[in-house]
């Protein structure tokens, strides 16, 4: 077995990799890059699933980041458990292969309640009276203990939302140093998630975002002399790179306009009602799922998709198999937009009924995923909640601004221009294809560990 290391730089493309990655540019020079053709959906989730089964979302289950629970009526979204994603993964593969082998997953998702040897994942503490703790989730269960006691406590609030920067990102990196030091794994994956968060602020216009480019150039520089001196096989890729875009679509209020979503109300605030809904979206990025639990409107509903503009395809469930999505998970239509637009969740019709949790950051509770979480309406207002939390008064942090036109950059459509393709970066003899599809890297990592 040989010592490998994948190395996960999130929204990594070509577009964005010159003059402020001195690192990455020196590096590549001296090794080899490929694109990596954009899966369908190009999610964080379905693409670390693809990465780690070799198998497409057809077979692992991921449609994306979260989808409907027809049977509890539910909408679930950022689960974390690994028995999710169907299929064999390489490490169960690789255990198989060799009863020695070991594997440690840093910030991965579907972290939680796998083979693997080791690993840590954001897991927050919710405690009764409504307060969120920044905390991980680790196996062993002291690995946790460890690492906090070492780099202080996970920050939390760094990793997502209006303060994230690069705190987080550089937490993971130590994380990994410390984790290897004490266990040595023969596979670790690393999720360094830094350039997310700018690049849906601001799109991937390099002059705009050098601050952050250097930071996690210097990371990488950070994480690659450590694998060096270890004789460590080193892949770095990308999931997907970020295009920039201009046209938010409300597909939720297009449905409720048109009569098919309902709302209940909730103390004057709407909530959406899935199970009571003719038909509803699960926006995620660029992708949305439009679930139609009365088949009598499935037409209606149809017609009413394709004349969206901004929507690239709108695929049932014999279209969903070419595109190799068509699973029990998967919406009854699959939608995409093009490659300027993306998928709100919003449903309401006005921002006063808007729903409480529309502006606070909370991943669990929106039926849809959220970019606007990012952003702050007023730091003014953030201090003066913040100091009733201190003064131990009840407080809501209630921050998040319900304009979907901030948001400038998104993934999630495999109908992009070459230089936002996901790209993957190695040695010749670990991979000299220019273009390789998402589910080459499963056997890419396994060549690099048994070759």
């Amino acid at each position: 077995m040989n010592k490998t290391v994948v190395i996960d730089v999130v929204g990594l493309s070509s577009s964005i990799i010159g003059e402020y990655t001195p690192f990455l540019k020196e590096y590549i020079a001296k090794n080899h890059v490929g694109f990596i053709r954009p899966m369908l959906p190009a999610l964080t989730t379905a693409v670390q699933s693809t990465f780690l089964t070799g198998k497409l979302p057809e077979e692992h289950g991921i449609v994306g980041n979260g989808w409907y629970d027809r049977e509890d009526c539910e909408v679930k979204f950022w689960k974390q458990s690994n028995k999710l994603v169907q299929g064999e993964k390489i490490w169960e593969k690789a255990k198989r292969q060799d009863p020695l082998f070991t594997c440690s997953q840093l910030f991965g998702w579907y972290n939680m309640y796998s083979e693997v040897d080791f690993s840590v994942t954001p897991r927050p503490n919710y405690l009764a009276d409504g307060r969120k703790i920044p905390d991980c989730y680790s196996h062993p269960a002291e690995l946790r203990d460890y690492l906090q006691q070492e780099l202080g406590q996970f920050p939390l609030f760094q990793f997502w939302g209006p303060n994230a920067n690069v705190k987080s990102t550089q937490w993971i990196a130590d994380a990994a140093i410390l984790t290897d030091e004490r266990y040595d794994p023969t596979l670790s994956f690393i999720y360094l998630p830094h350039l997310d968060y700018c690049l849906q602020k601001v799109g991937p216009y390099v002059d705009a975002i050098s601050k952050e480019l250097k930071e996690i150039d210097a990371i990488v520089k950070q994480l690659v002399g450590y694998y060096e001196k270890k004789n460590t096989r080193i892949l770095l890729l990308s999931e997907y790179g970020i295009s920039p875009v201009n046209n938010p679509i409300h597909i939720n209020r297009l449905l409720r306009e048109n009569g098919l979503l309902q709302v209940r109300v909730e103390r004057g605030l709407e909530l959406l009602d899935p199970g009571a809904s003719k038909a509803f979206a699960v926006a995620d990025h660029q992708i949305a799922h439009v679930y139609v639990n009365d088949k009598a409107v499935e037409q209606e509903v149809r017609a009413l998709l394709e004349n969206i503009a901004g929507i690239e395809l709108v695929l049932d469930r014999e279209q969903q198999v070419t595109h190799h999505i068509q699973h029990e998970r998967a919406g009854d239509f699959v939608v995409v937009a093009d490659q300027q637009s993306w998928f709100t969740y919003y449903f309401w019709l006005d921002n006063e009924k808007a729903p409480d949790y529309a502006r606070v950051v909370d991943i669990h509770k929106k039926p849809g995923y959220d970019p606007v979480e990012l952003f702050m309406t007023s730091k003014w207002r953030a201090a003066y909640k913040l100091l009733r939390k201190k003064l131990g008064l009840r407080y809501v942090l209630d921050v998040i601004p319900l304009n979907a036109d901030l948001v400038r950059g998104s993934h999630g459509c495999a109908n992009v221009s070459k230089e936002y393709y996901p790209v993957i970066i190695s040695h010749p003899d670990l991979n000299n294809c220019s273009q390789i599809e998402a589910t080459d890297v499963f056997n890419i990592i396994w060549n690099c560990l048994f070759q």
